[in-house]
């Protein structure tokens, strides 16, 4: 029986990560599909469309406006749906999650050296984290409340979207050679993850 329980869970964790991604992959491409289709749809003769070119379409529209913002004319177009999202009550907190989860993940507005280590006051312990906000910025309301030598470092909790900010002297923490969303991952699988050092291959 023993051995039963533990296959199965082991089949799981194998299993259950590919059936996930597939389906958000599905759902979000399906999503795509069914919104870009119409439209292509009316451009195109009906025999020159065929089932996927909505989804090329979606790609090739992220690249043109991910270009497009080189310019800064059209980048301040593309952010006023966002600004706009921001000012309403409801989506303000659920558009400002999401954009703040793609930027950490991406690394936006990280520097080299975000990525530290926290050790704790009278332990050897020490705790991965991300550096947020450092004392002294101007016009930034977290920074305005920390003294100069301070930093703001975000501590991520394993199996969980949640985690701390906490306000740190900078003689607490040393920098790792990591990136931020390295450290994400790291942190949020608990330290399980397959990551592989950088440049060492097996």
């Amino acid at each position: 029986m023993k051995i039963i329980v533990k296959s199965l869970l082991k089949g799981l964790a194998i299993i259950l990560p590919l059936v996930i991604t597939i389906e958000v992959l599905r759902w979000l491409l399906s999503m795509v599909e069914n919104v870009l289709a119409p439209l292509l749809q009316l451009i195109l003769p009906g025999e020159w469309y065929l089932p996927g070119m909505a989804i090329l379409g979606f790609v090739l529209i992220c690249i043109a406006i991910g270009y497009s913002t080189r310019w800064p004319s059209l980048d301040w177009l593309w952010q006023l749906p966002g600004k706009a999202l921001m000012k309403l009550p409801g989506t303000k907190q659920v558009y400002g999650i999401l954009q703040d989860i793609i930027d950490v993940m991406s690394g936006k507005n990280f520097t080299d050296g975000s990525v530290v280590l926290v050790k704790l006051p009278t332990s050897e312990i020490e705790l991965i984290g991300i550096v947020t906000k450092q004392g002294g910025q101007p016009n930034d309301r977290m920074s305005s409340l920390m003294q100069e030598d301070q930093l703001a470092v975000f501590m991520p909790m394993a199996y969980n979207v949640g985690g701390y900010t906490i306000i740190v002297p900078r003689s607490c923490t040393r920098n790792i050679d990591m990136k931020p969303a390295e450290a994400l991952q790291l942190v949020l699988s608990g330290g399980l993850g397959s990551n592989k050092a950088p440049g060492k291959n097996l």
